[in-house]
């Protein structure tokens, strides 16, 4: 391996050296080799020694050592260029080489190429390059998944105010967990385009959000929902929309379950008035599926009576970005709370809440609630969007079977007078002392019966059950009577 100035011929005829040193060597195939380097002769040594490193790791296909893998980091382009041209570096490596900013570019395309939306692609971009920022990551070797475990640990949510940034302190279990998939989509993303081996992040678990719900939502109760969409339709213009507008877009954000991001991107052509259907595109979809949901007939009558004279393309609804803010308004004129006694929130996703706790309400099968939730797992749909309305446990308990009533064969003993519990006395039964006591006067008491006053009350009790059976339940009907404490 020699380091060497070249010499040439300039216009003149002269004979001059270059101002870079160049190297001279056999690469691992034992083909010459000459390439340009510094033009500080110390520096090019150093050089020629890390280039000897790879030629012997390159022949032996041995992997890079992190030490040199660090080096190829910091050498100028050209160079690496030229080490990559040779065959000492793979394409492999000369893509992890390449800084993450660099990285994060082609990543936040390739989210848009795939159907994402704008600022979803954003959105993930920023995450990503706020931890990798505050790691002070910049190549792709440079991530540790136990740094990037501990920096989104110690986020803390900032929001922009007049007076500036207001710390809102630590961020919840939910968005670390949005955080650390992001920085894993993006590892993934790497891997999948062949720009790294293998993802430094894949084996990090999210974390478990129900012992930290911050933001808690509720469903609104249907005659909430009615106090809501009444008080909206009579109000004056708020955050853009007019107060009819405004009742139409909530009363659709329940019946549908249609998200915010999805209602702003509804157009005319979006529904299908003849078959009762409204239809999402999958860039405006979470799922990025192309998504067609019923509408019930009265809801259909009057959007198409409300997007009468539109052109097709045209926007539906002008949504605010305020959505929260612009439903809170209007709860508050409903005089509906917008935090509830269980510090439960009703923004406007609340709403998607409502249609899943409706839904289920209604007794459709939980299959049917989650495709028209569209979620992919049915416990998200049952265990987080749907909600127990006022009075249902109620209901429900009431539902049981009365379990006071006789057994069956209580019943029947009863009924033909063979109850050895009915026998009293001078063995005559139940049934034919009822008969007997039927049409006299003050039965209850002890002195005209010649009983004493405990087995009067217990005959009349039994007497009044028997009573009951003989008029309202044929024996042919008492076991289901008896189980349901209903008739037939």
């Amino acid at each position: 391996m020699r380091v060497f100035k070249a010499k040439y011929k300039d216009r003149q005829g002269n004979i001059r050296e270059t101002k870079r040193y160049y190297i001279d060597f056999r690469d691992a195939d034992d083909v010459r080799r000459k390439i340009p380097c510094y033009t500080d002769r110390r520096q090019t040594k150093k050089l020629a020694e890390k280039i000897e490193q790879l030629i012997i790791l390159k022949h032996n296909t041995e992997p890079l050592s992190r030490d040199l893998d660090q080096w190829l980091q910091s050498i100028p382009q050209d160079i690496f260029n030229n080490l990559m041209r040779i065959g000492l570096i793979d394409e492999l490596k000369a893509k992890s080489t390449k800084p993450l900013a660099e990285h994060l570019e082609d990543f936040e395309q390739s989210l848009l190429a795939a159907g994402g939306t704008s600022k979803n692609a954003k959105q993930v971009k920023s995450r990503v390059k706020r931890i990798f920022d505050e790691c002070k990551f910049t190549f792709w070797n440079d991530i540790q998944a136990s740094r990037v475990q501990h920096t989104i640990s110690v986020l803390r949510k900032y929001v922009k105010t007049k007076a500036g940034l207001k710390d809102l302190g630590e961020i919840s279990a939910q968005t670390y967990n949005h955080y650390l998939k992001n920085v894993k989509e993006f590892c993934k993303w790497m891997v999948d385009d062949r720009r790294a081996s293998e993802s430094p992040v894949n084996h990090l678990q999210t974390i478990s959000v129900n012992a930290d719900r911050r933001h808690d939502r509720r469903s609104l109760e249907p005659d909430e929902i009615r106090r809501l969409l009444e008080a909206t339709q009579s109000a004056g213009e708020r955050f853009g929309m007019a107060g009819h507008q405004r009742a139409l877009l909530y009363r659709l954000a329940v019946e549908t379950g249609l998200r915010r991001d999805e209602l702003k991107s509804l157009k005319k052509s979006s529904f299908d008035f003849e078959n009762y259907t409204v239809t999402v595109e999958a860039a405006y979809s979470k799922n990025r599926k192309q998504s067609t949901l019923p509408l019930r007939k009265d809801t259909a009558a009057e959007l198409q009576s409300f997007v009468a004279g539109k052109l097709p393309s045209v926007q539906v609804f002008k949504v605010p970005e305020k959505t929260a803010d612009m439903l809170k308004e209007d709860l508050a004129a409903a005089k509906i709370p917008y935090v509830d006694d269980a510090g439960r929130y009703a923004d406007f996703h609340a709403l998607r809440h409502s249609t899943g706790s409706l839904l289920a309400a209604s007794g459709a099968h939980p299959k049917v609630v989650q495709s028209i939730m569209r979620h992919s797992d049915i416990n998200m749909t049952m265990s987080r969007y749907t909600h127990i309305f006022r009075g249902q446990e109620s209901e429900a308990v009431a539902g049981l079977p009365d379990l006071s009533l006789p057994s069956k064969e209580k019943q029947k003993a009863i009924a033909t007078g063979t109850d050895n519990m009915a026998i009293q006395n001078d063995g005559k039964s139940v049934l034919s002392i009822c008969l007997a006591k039927s049409g006299t006067k003050n039965q209850s008491q002890p002195e005209k019966t010649g009983l004493s006053e405990e087995k009067v009350n217990n005959e009349n009790a039994v007497c009044e059950t028997e009573t009951a059976f003989l008029d309202f339940a044929p024996v042919a009907q008492l076991d289901r009577a008896s189980v349901y404490g209903t008739e037939g």
